[in-house]
């Protein structure tokens, strides 16, 4: 699901999850961080996000940043040892060789910060995550979450990197019109279902289809 928002204000995703119960997983950005607050909400962040605080520390303070960047490729190994693996077997995992990681790296992280200049590169990175720390180990209470949102970052990265050659819709609605197009054709490829057979036969089709039934033409319903 893609959705246009005119302004990065936190009155988008709250119109957008207004109903929404579950786990939520986002970036650090503070506009989500109300969502943990929310009942039926549980809020996990995302590791990589953190991770990628310390690689732009590492100029500044070589040791610490090589550290933390350590920790955390073990976590990241276990995940990839239990890629496929079911839901409890993951979980399992992480509870014996994640959790213990995380609870050594956390500690170790409030004892250093109080050390560091405030303003210091390594200081911002190690305070993002002490700040978001329970977010961050969430993955490892429940072996359905992911360790970070990279799957959603791949998923965006058609329009990332495309978006320099077409920067502008003309309008708010072209903009929320492009949004729609991008869930259908991003159900697509979830679905894997070739984007022009499903938009040819949609098209053809859709004059004389009953609105009522509309959604048999959507992409995961298509392909059955």
């Amino acid at each position: 699901f893609f959705d246009y928002q005119p302004t990065m204000s936190k009155e988008g995703p709250d119109m957008v999850l207004k109903d929404f119960r579950g786990n939520l997983q986002t970036d650090g950005y503070e506009t989500y961080s109300h969502f943990d607050d929310l009942e039926g909400v549980e809020q996990a962040n995302c590791m990589s996000h953190a991770r990628r605080k310390f690689f732009d520390a590492k100029d500044n303070d070589v040791g610490r940043t090589d550290y933390v960047l350590q920790q955390m490729g073990l976590l990241y190994a276990i995940e990839e040892k239990a890629r496929d693996w079911s839901a409890d077997d993951r979980l399992a995992l992480r509870q014996q060789d994640a959790v213990p990681i995380l609870d050594r790296l956390g500690a170790w992280m409030k004892t250093e910060y109080p050390k560091l200049p405030p303003r210091s590169a390594i200081a911002k990175a190690l305070a993002y995550s002490i700040t978001r720390w329970k977010k961050l180990c969430l993955y490892s209470t429940d072996g359905n979450l992911c360790i970070d949102n990279n799957p959603i970052e791949r998923s965006i990265r058609a329009i990332a990197l495309g978006r320099k050659n077409w920067m502008f819709c003309g309008s708010h609605q072209a903009a929320r019109r492009a949004a729609m197009l991008y869930s259908l054709l991003g159900t697509c490829k979830m679905h894997h279902v070739n984007p022009y057979e499903w938009l040819k036969d949609v098209i053809i089709r859709i004059p004389s289809h009953p609105i009522n039934r509309i959604d048999e033409l959507l992409p995961h319903i298509w392909c059955q």
